[in-house]
């Protein structure tokens, strides 16, 4: 059922972390829905899995009580333990492990989406214009035409506008 021993790969670990921080944030700023959202995304995360770690199943539980109290307590049950989670902490996140290393950008020329791009968030203007033009799909709308216009949105767009 549970994995005792299994861990938690480097994706789950980053997940849980940031189910953590935005049911914590979402529940202080009564925000339910998104927080269950994100709750949803986690418990399919975690369903998808062999064997689920204990450690991310566990805090599951414990966010999940506040929603849905009964639940939350069969499933602490559930995971072994004999004492009520209400008594137990709230979950704690590392805010390291709630920062993208990567994120995907869309790369348009005159209008319309030709690419999505895998980069950091932060990546400069030039490695973001470096990558769009270097991309089969956006070289090929691109070609020998002159470029007008070049805007790169960090962490969300490169928009290139090519003369005909």
């Amino acid at each position: 059922m549970f994995g005792h021993n299994a861990a938690l790969d480097a994706e789950t670990t980053a997940l849980l972390h940031k189910t953590m921080r935005k049911v914590t944030l979402d529940l202080d700023a009564l925000a339910f829905n998104t927080a269950i959202s994100a709750l949803m995304i986690l418990a399919n995360k975690l369903a998808a899995l062999e064997t689920p770690p204990l450690e991310a199943a566990e805090r599951l539980a414990l966010m999940v009580s506040p929603f849905a109290p009964h639940l939350g307590e069969e499933c602490w049950r559930m995971l072994g333990h004999d004492t009520s989670l209400a008594y137990e902490p709230w979950v704690e996140w590392d805010e390291a492990l709630c920062v993208d290393t990567a994120v995907t950008i869309a790369v348009q020329v005159n209008g319309k989406v030709r690419a999505k791009l895998e980069m950091a968030p932060d990546a400069s203007e030039d490695d973001a214009r470096a990558m769009a033009l270097a991309a089969e799909t956006v070289a090929k709308f691109v070609g020998e035409k002159e470029i007008k216009k070049f805007i790169y949105v960090p962490g969300r767009i490169v928009n290139i506008v090519v003369g005909k």
